[in-house]
Order: structure tokens, then sequence, then C-alpha cells
């Protein structure tokens, strides 16, 4: 015999997500340029939701945005707003157009934070593959003239933290190296980023978006989630172990999450690591609060994280001029006073 239930209607919308598709952002050349946005469809109350701004990797082409759709929607349940954007092929407009148009993206969302309820001093870049490379110039680059063009100018393009799946980090020296056998002709996407025909004639542009050649001490840069593959043909994972160690040798925040015997996308990805991400994402944007009273420090680069075994970098402390009232990852998420070790 079936019963009725009853339950309580929700007049907050808690624990539910909108979708917003098709939101133009720019339109560089004539080209409409729109994002997808995921958001909680709870008011924050005025506070205002972290911001994560996706890239999903294309070759530096234009990005499939639904793509990642499905894992993205899990952060918005987590109180996030999430915007899948995309840009401007290379083969169609040279390198770094991909990176200005992204940047010109960001300077959207922080114009109309308001609008979507959005924080805009919370904001964390994430790419895969070439959205990858993308996500680490947005972090290295902020507020660079040279990639500032574009609509919705006066607004800073500064995120507060950074990952990176994947990407390339030095594509010199993937041109010169790992693909140094590919024809130079229309199907090259070295040679479309760069406008020439010759090595010498390319190198210079590839140089200007490969980010370990803006790995240099004193910088301001944000904290970087770093995650590869260790069997990846396309983008090797040497490749991103040189950026990872440059970073630290350097005294940046960077971790690097290594899966042993994935390849790109694919078997790359699984449960636990979409929850280190999440991690990451949530406490650099707790951290965010905080910033004025916490300063992290790293300590020795070759330290062990015991946290998670396929995380690998620096262990850190954090120390406070103040008692600390948030959760934090450094201090086993119990509000923390002092210096304490991981």
């Amino acid at each position: 015999m079936g019963t009725i239930r009853v339950i309580p209607n929700n007049p907050s919308f808690e624990g539910l997500v909108d979708l917003k598709g098709d939101i133009l952002f720019a339109q560089p050349d004539g080209q409409p340029l729109k994002l997808h946005l995921l958001k909680p469809m709870k008011p924050s109350g005025g506070k205002g939701y972290p911001l994560v701004v996706f890239i999903q990797g294309s070759s530096w082409t234009q990005p499939n945005q639904w793509w990642e759709i499905p894992q993205l929607a899990r952060l918005a349940y987590r109180g996030f707003v999430v915007a899948t954007v995309t840009h401007r092929s290379s083969f169609t407009a040279k390198s770094p157009a991909f990176l200005v148009d992204v940047k010109t993206a960001i300077r959207f969302l922080k114009t109309h934070a308001q609008d979507y309820d959005i924080d805009p001093e919370r904001v964390c870049a994430w790419g895969t593959s070439s959205g990858g490379n993308t996500a680490l110039l947005v972090g290295m680059t902020a507020d660079d003239p040279a990639f500032e063009a574009g609509e919705w100018q006066g607004v800073s393009t500064r995120v507060q933290a950074v990952v990176d799946c994947f990407g390339p980090t030095d594509l010199v020296r993937m041109m010169d190296v790992q693909y140094k056998d590919l024809p130079a002709d229309d199907h090259n996407v070295f040679v479309a980023m760069g406008g020439g025909t010759t090595a010498d004639a390319i190198r210079p542009a590839l140089r200007q978006v490969s980010p370990l050649y803006y790995v240099e001490p004193n910088k301001d840069f944000p904290p970087f989630l770093i995650l590869h593959g260790d069997n990846d043909p396309v983008v090797l994972y040497s490749d991103t172990e040189r950026l990872y160690e440059r970073l630290n040798e350097c005294g940046y925040s960077a971790d690097l999450v290594r899966v042993t015997g994935a390849e790109h996308e694919g078997t790359f990805w699984s449960e636990p690591l979409l929850e280190i991400i999440f991690d990451f994402i949530q406490q650099q944007s707790v951290e965010s609060i905080h910033k004025k009273r916490v300063t992290i420090y790293p300590w020795g680069v070759g330290d062990r994280n015991p946290r998670l075994s396929i995380r690998s970098g620096g262990v850190y402390a954090a120390r406070t001029r103040t008692k600390c009232p948030l959760p934090c990852r450094f201090c086993a998420r119990k509000p923390h006073s002092g210096f304490s070790k991981t």
C-alpha cells in the first residue's frame, strides 16, 4: 500500500545549481566569445561566491566548453560560481590572442560580479592541457599590459589560485625537441601560434606563452596546484616537473600531483584526483579571506606532505599575527596561531 510523504518546500533554493549558457563577454575582431556559467541558486547574502574560471584544453584552438560541465557542476554544488570560457583559435588569431581572450573573460566576470553573485577577490584559474598552459599564464602575468587588450579595461586580471592539469610549460622545447619532426605547414599549431614558417621566426612567440620563462624570484604569484600523468605522450611529465622545481627554487607555493600510468586526459581523471583539486580550490578561497593575517612559507622542497600519498612537494607552515578563526589545512583544520607543521 502506498504512502503520502510530506516535506517542506525550499524557499532559499538550498542545494540547487543554475546553468546560464552562452553569455557574451567579448567580440574581438567581430568574433563573438561566450561563456557558460554554473552558480548556486541560493543567494550568497551579499558576500559573493568564489569564482573558478575553467579553460578546456584544445591545442590552442577553440575549446569544447561542455566537456567538463558534469565535473564543474560539483564545484557549484559546493558553493562556487564556475565559468567555462572560450577563446579564439590560434589558427585564426595568432598567439597570445588566446590569453588575451581569457583575461578579457576574467575582467568581464569581475565587472559583473554583482550580477552573478561573485566575490571578485576570490578567483581561481583552472585549465587542462593548453587550458592548463593558459591558467598558468593567467597566474603569472597579472595585469601585464602585453596581454590586457580587449574589452572591460580598468579591471585587474589577478587571480588568487591556479590549477594546471597537464599543461605545456615550455613550448620552445616542445617545438625544438619533442615535435621537431612535425612538418612546418598550415596544420602545425606552433606555426599558427608564432605566425612564421621557421623555428627561429616562431621561437619568440612561443617563449612569450611558455610559463617556465616567467618564473623568477620576487614576483607576486598565487599558489599553484599542478597535476600530470607520468605516461603522457602529448605533454611530457618531465616538463611539468621542471616547472614545479623552478617554482619551488624561487620560493613560490606549488604542489605537484603525479598520476602514475596516466596518459593525456582519459585515465588521468579519478574521484581522488578531483577531490585533491576541489580541496585546493576550497582552501585557497578560505585563505584569500584572511590572507592579511596569514603568511605562508615553504619548508624544505624534499619534505613530503603526508596528507596525500600521490602529492609531492614542500611542507608548509602558517604564521599568524592574530589568532585565526578559520579552518586551515596547515593546522589540521583547527583554529590556530603561531607555527604548525602539517
